[in-house]
């Protein structure tokens, strides 16, 4: 049962506050200051805290490319315009200096 209520309390938290457990406890393992018996709970946490992250990283990247799927590709058309544009400015350029390098002559 206690576990149960271990894993009930991982999942109401944010991301950010997992991460933040998780640095917590990568911290203290690290420091050797906590017994073996402490040091296999706390990395019992971690694992589960891990899970969490990465069920809140798979759906943010779900509805990621859902919002990205449903929204027509604006930049290609925007881009398409842009280098017509350019040709065009271009080509008028090209006549321009023609015209001026006829006068010089």
């Amino acid at each position: 049962m206690a576990q149960k209520k271990k894993t009930d309390n991982t999942k109401k938290l944010t991301f950010e506050q997992a991460i933040t457990q998780l640095t917590q406890i990568v911290t203290a393992i690290e420091s050797r200051q906590t017994s073996l018996a402490d040091s296999l709970g706390q990395y019992e946490k971690g694992m589960a805290l891990i899970a969490h992250c990465r069920s809140i990283l798979t759906d943010a990247e779900k509805k990621i490319d859902s919002i990205t799927a449903s929204k027509p590709d604006e930049s290609t058309d925007q881009t398409d315009d842009d280098s017509a544009e350019t040709e065009d400015q271009t080509d008028d350029d090209e006549e321009a200096s023609d015209d001026e390098s006829s006068e010089l002559f």
